[in-house]
């Protein structure tokens, strides 16, 4: 097989190619996102039947850096890179939950749940970082000046960057919303050494401060329009496909926010059906907190124009986004995979969350997003009961405790507690609490 090799290109055309360890983040023609292309004639020369065989092959594998689900199919995201660069810890191969329950419930047979928070640092962010942060260090071991890492992040995103530059001896900058992100997400990437910096604004202006600072070249920006990040986490439907014996799915849900992940779904996805493994490609879904909904409101429009949000308080504060950078990328995938935008109530994604836990799962308030939707487009008929059904679970539900008290406890705003479960305060006899078995036991 020839070298293959990948490039950052712009998606909206523009003819160029950009080697991926420079520092660029848009077309130097229009301004526009970049995206990173390969060389697929090249991947190509190897059939889809040898391409399953060498990504099963590596499935768990000790060998560095294959074990990891992202290096696993280095080929297909980041190929120059050298090993000894790559700062990994495994990420991936997370497991696919089967929500036997919940789909008898709701009347869908076969619906699987995603559990990408089962990852090092408990969200689907693991898989872009690994990538963006490899580069950077193969940027500096060849000489490029880069002093740090920065991020704008509503938790999620800050966690993963600090804890891959930790690994990798490389300074992370996080800017956060100040009192909008839950403690557990706080604590990450203090743990991890990042500089913290809380800002008295929300997600967007966060983003839009990282944007000025990273025009020092020697800060390097992570967040999800660097393109890096979507090939790594584009191998969650990679992966996907894989867990079914490379057999796709009818549909895929997933929350959406500043539409980096449901991008990546898609580019994975689409890699799959171009190199041969993959005959159809599945319907996908985003979901969105209706308090925080601009590509929701896009998509009822048609698309005509960019809507623009101040995001609201929600539960799902991971997706309180009001102007997402990867609009353009994410229509083109929602009109490619002929899918469809939902968005979730405050109620709604909290009860579709307890709902979901009563059946086994710990949902994050994001997966209760989706879940919503999910009960929505079944509602609705679009989805039918004999669909095979992914849900991308995007981070673990013990980042979210006090959501999760809030919600027993009955103290979140808009959230009346269908499924509301507290501890019966008992004195110490043998009698009261049979009585309180035999209550429970009884359905009463």
């Amino acid at each position: 097989m020839r070298e293959l090799r990948a490039w950052f290109r712009c998606i909206r055309g523009c003819e160029g190619e950009y080697p991926l360890e420079q520092v660029l983040y848009h077309c130097p023609k229009c301004g526009g996102l970049l995206e990173v292309a390969h060389d697929l004639n090249a991947l190509k020369e190897r059939s889809a039947a040898e391409w399953k065989q060498l990504f099963d092959a590596r499935m768990h594998t000790n060998e560095w850096p294959f074990g990891s689900g992202v290096w696993g199919k280095k080929e297909w995201v980041c190929p120059g890179i050298a090993d000894d660069n790559i700062i990994s810890m495994y990420e991936g191969h997370t497991n696919l939950f089967w929500a036997q329950r919940l789909g008898a419930d709701i009347g869908v047979e076969d619906l699987w749940v995603k559990l990408c928070g089962n990852s090092h640092t408990g969200s689907f962010k693991d898989l872009g970082m690994t990538v963006l942060v490899s580069v950077v260090k193969q940027m500096v071991a060849n000489g490029a000046d880069i002093r740090a890492i920065a991020c704008a992040s509503t938790g999620d995103t800050s966690a993963a960057l600090a804890a891959y530059c930790a690994a990798a001896g490389i300074q992370a900058i996080v800017f956060l919303p100040r009192n909008k992100v839950s403690t557990a997400q706080l604590i990450q990437p203090i743990a991890n050494g990042a500089l913290v910096l809380a800002l008295d604004t929300d997600f967007d202006g966060c983003m839009a401060i990282v944007q000025q600072v990273t025009r020092d070249q020697t800060i390097y920006l992570a967040n999800s329009m660097n393109s890096l990040r979507i090939e790594g986490q584009k191998t969650v439907g990679i992966e996907i496909v894989q867990q079914f014996d490379w057999q796709v799915p009818d549909w895929i849900i997933m929350p959406a926010g500043n539409l980096g992940n449901i991008t990546a779904l898609g580019n994975g996805l689409l890699m799959l059906d171009e190199l041969g493994l993959i005959d159809r490609l599945p319907r996908l879904a985003a979901a969105q907190a209706e308090h925080a909904n601009p590509f929701y409101r896009s998509y009822q429009r048609g698309f005509a124009s960019q809507e623009r949000v101040i995001a609201q308080t929600t539960l799902a504060s991971a997706i309180q986004i009001g102007n997402p950078v990867s609009y353009e990328r994410a229509v083109k995938v929602i009109q490619r995979f002929d899918g469809v935008v939902e968005q979730a109530s405050e109620s709604e994604l909290a009860e579709a969350a307890a709902r979901a836990d009563l059946t086994g799962m710990y949902c994050c308030p994001h997966t209760g997003v989706a879940l919503a939707a999910l009960f929505k487009l079944v509602a609705r008929g679009e989805i039918k009961s004999s669909d095979r059904v992914v849900v991308v679970s995007t981070a673990q539900g013990l980042k979210f405790t006090s959501f999760k008290t809030g919600y027993h406890e009955g103290t979140l705003a808009e959230v009346a507690g269908e499924y509301r479960n507290m501890p019966i305060e008992l004195r110490a006899d043998a009698d009261a609490v049979n009585q309180a078995i035999a209550a429970r036991l009884s359905g009463k």
